[in-house]
């Protein structure tokens, strides 16, 4: 028998898998419905943009139709591969600020503010700068300066400068607003995901069991105690028992799911599918949220972006000379944040991210001749939407509800305009004059506040970036308690984005990282184990 079961080998549960381990007298099972991260375009950085529309290392979401978006049904990438979707990211490092973590204590989350967590991430953290107040320098998740960038990166920033946005070379540093390149989860070049950085050094380990293909279907109970989990692998059906903890690590969308199928969740929606409550839990799915981004597109005048470069010389360049050139471009190489006129606090309200080529429906919409986009996202929308049961069976995707822009006081369109606006000041600087064509999304350049909301409305798309469909916090409607455990059954955590009460200002892999670092501790804590030695 397994003491723990983990599920999902995502960027939390590829960090459980690895430190739970560490003791050899801990027993650890690891389950990913997807396959192993095999394929070369996972490693290699610029490989992102060929693994849009590889289905099978992605769940392939899409939302409901979303009333405010002209009823478009919004797609929602996530990795479906060891590693999750730290395997299909653009590995941008960011953690947020302070503000956001003492924010989540003062919801509830009690433990997790800023002073709590900046331990796990210097744990975490590799840096390649090395180790300082705010960084750590050895941890496994390998951060680095990108090797490769485009001219039009530079150029960019020295446009949004011109712009009034100051330059900052560590968006993780004393302050977070400002302009500058990107520091990305890669190790010499290549993509360091959770599973390069913590599954790949454990897998050797005796103690450590890893099943890819393997879709659990129910976290099984023995009364109010998860006893276990049941999956299909190999077109075979297996029931786990676990005997201390089983640690749900799907993320945002199916960490919820499971729960519900599970029997945790509302519970007259369960009993309509014909699902035996185990608790009464109306919260789960709820408190979704997610970073909705705008993005800015213009015709280049000369062909220095990335629209026409040819993948034999990406490849050449990559593999026979050291991970050099293109390759190890992240794409989205340079951006920032900046504070608008609008911002309720002094914390930056709005993220950027600078690619240089045409980047049109995430891509899968390739567009003539050469180009250059900005995204621009607001990074603390206060509409909320709500996940939800479309079945009783576990290979059925759930109905994603987003509710984006749907806040009553319409704060989340207004900050949408604005970056709307910041962006096209940006873009119309004169540093990029000399490389400046036609405005190609939108079509004009004196577009005004009505038909910006429209152009917002037809084109406006998920960053990736869904949290807080399991909510920590100490109140009654909490799904979680602040150390990750499953209100009202024993024997059941919740470690992923799905536990942050609130979505962090920026990108939101390194933050669920943390909360794996963490929680490791906190199941150890609770186990009475210490980390390599006997239990």
């Amino acid at each position: 028998m397994f003491d723990y079961i983990i599920i999902g080998a995502g960027s939390a549960g590829c960090v459980l898998a690895n430190r739970l381990s560490e003791n050899p007298a801990v027993k650890v099972l690891l389950l990913e419905a997807g396959p192993r991260d095999w394929h070369p375009f996972i490693h290699m950085p610029a490989g992102l943009s060929k693994l849009v529309n590889r289905k099978g290392v992605n769940w392939d979401y899409t939302t409901a139709a979303e009333p405010h978006l002209q009823h478009r049904s919004l797609w929602w990438p996530r990795g479906k591969v060891l590693g999750g979707s730290s395997s299909i990211n653009a590995m941008c490092y960011i953690r947020g600020v302070p503000a956001d973590y003492d924010d989540w204590a003062a919801q509830g989350a009690t433990g997790w503010h800023w002073d709590n967590v900046l331990p796990y991430f210097r744990k975490s953290e590799g840096n390649s700068r090395g180790a300082d107040a705010l960084h750590g320098g050895d941890g496994p998740l390998s951060v680095s300066d990108l090797r490769y960038t485009n001219p039009l990166s530079q150029v960019f920033i020295d446009a949004a400068m011109q712009a009034g946005v100051p330059h900052n070379t560590d968006f993780n540093g004393p302050a977070q607003e400002g302009v500058g390149f990107y520091q990305v989860t890669q190790r010499d070049g290549a993509r360091c995901s959770s599973a390069v950085a913590y599954l790949h050094p454990a897998r050797e380990r005796p103690n450590l069991t890893v099943h890819t293909g393997a879709q659990v279907s129910r976290i099984t109970f023995d009364r109010r105690r998860a006893s276990g989990v049941t999956y299909a692998m190999g077109g075979q059906s297996f029931h786990q028992p676990a005997a201390r903890e089983v640690l749900l690590c799907g993320g945002a969308i199916n960490s919820p799911q499971l729960l519900m199928l599970s029997g945790i969740g509302p519970a007259d929606a369960l009993r309509r599918l014909g699902i035996a409550v185990v608790q009464d839990a109306p919260s789960v799915g709820a408190n979704l949220q997610d970073h909705l981004d705008i993005c800015t597109l213009y015709k280049a005048t000369q062909r220095i972006t990335y629209d026409r470069i040819s993948d034999i010389k990406v490849g050449f360049d990559y593999y026979l000379r050291g991970r050099r050139g293109p390759g190890s471009s992240n794409i989205a190489e340079a951006g920032g944040f900046a504070r608008s006129a609008l911002a309720p606090d002094a914390r930056p309200d709005i993220q950027f991210h600078f690619v240089p080529a045409m980047l049109d429906d995430h891509g899968r919409n390739r567009l003539p001749g050469d180009g250059f986009t900005l995204h621009a996202c607001f990074l603390r929308p206060r509409s909320r939407g709500r996940l939800s049961l479309a079945s009783d069976r576990a290979g059925d995707k759930p109905r994603i509800e987003a509710n984006y822009l749907g806040d009553e006081e319409g704060f989340d369109l207004r900050m949408m305009v604005e970056c709307a606006k910041v962006s096209r000041e940006i873009l119309n600087q004169p540093a990029l004059e000399p490389y400046r064509g036609a405005p190609l999304f939108p079509a004009r350049n004196d577009l005004g506040d009505a038909e910006l909301i429209e152009f917002i409305r037809a084109k406006a798309e998920s960053v990736y970036h869904p949290i807080g469909t399991c909510r920590m916090g100490n109140d009654p409607g909490a799904v979680v308690d602040p150390a990750l455990r499953v209100n009202g059954v024993e024997g059941l955590r919740v470690v992923d984005a799905s536990v942050m009460p609130t979505l962090i200002g920026g990108n939101t892999n390194a933050p669920t990282i943390m909360i794996a670092e963490r929680a490791a501790d906190l199941v150890r804590a609770a186990g009475g184990i210490r980390a390599g030695s006997e239990a």
